[in-house]
């Protein structure tokens, strides 16, 4: 029974600290944290927020993790960028942390995915796959979202491996995967000409070693892909 207790107060100390995650985020995006300046103590923090501090210590390592914040020995948290704060316009409020979480399950199932698919992938899944990089290639030249085509790579992908599940899974999660592709697309339109590229340029690299039967090539690409996809939520933009 205590196991119990304990379980259902650490799910709930959980979903507290993404709550005030989610708050600090907010308060970065808005200025008043300002970038390079130090975060209030945890103490201070647990006091604002009517938390404990294991809780505030918690939403704080997922800022870390985010490279929102980073610590500095002997002196606390400091501001180490500043997210366009669109972004949390595009989240559901209070899944900012979920929306981050499912980048990290992404990360592993899709480059998964990219090996099978270089490992199993037939005439007909290299025409669906070059069709839909097209697609997206034709939508960044008319400066268009191109979060659907976005997600037709990827399914195209996943149909690639020959394994039911990966199709499966997308589907199950589908609207899951609609935000951090719309998320993602949506902020990359406000980034300059490089930056926008270079999404593009990553499918490249995944559809290039996917073609050649490189499995370990398209693995690491697009695992780097769905991480770097992630981050790119909390870039800044030019102000």
């Amino acid at each position: 029974m205590t196991f119990a207790v304990d379980a259902v107060s650490n799910r709930g100390a959980t979903r507290f600290s993404d709550i005030i995650y989610e708050k600090i985020v907010g308060m970065i995006a808005d200025g008043n944290f300002p970038v390079n300046e130090r975060l209030p103590s945890e103490t201070k923090l647990a006091a604002d927020f009517g938390a404990s501090r294991p809780v505030v210590r918690e939403a704080l390592e997922r800022l870390r993790a985010d490279g929102l914040v980073v610590s500095r020995k002997g002196s606390g948290s400091y501001v180490r960028q500043r997210p366009d704060s669109s972004m949390l316009k595009m989240v559901p409020v209070g899944s900012l942390a979920d929306v981050q979480r499912f980048f990290e399950f992404r990360a592993g199932l899709e480059a998964e995915a990219a090996e099978l698919a270089a490992r199993n992938w037939q005439p007909t899944d290299k025409e669906r796959i070059t069709a839909a990089l097209l697609s997206i290639e034709q939508c960044l030249r008319n400066g268009e979202l191109g979060a659907e085509e976005d997600q037709v790579l990827h399914d195209a992908i996943a149909m690639a491996t020959g394994n039911q599940f990966h199709i499966t899974v997308r589907e199950w999660f589908r609207p899951h995967f609609a935000i951090g592709h719309s998320v993602t697309r949506s902020l990359s339109l406000k980034r300059t000409l490089e930056q926008i590229r270079s999404v593009q340029d990553e499918h490249a690299v995944i559809v290039e070693a996917i073609f050649a039967r490189r499995e370990t090539e398209a693995h690491d690409a697009m695992k780097k892909h769905i991480l770097n996809a992630r981050a790119r939520m909390f870039q800044g933009v030019e102000r």
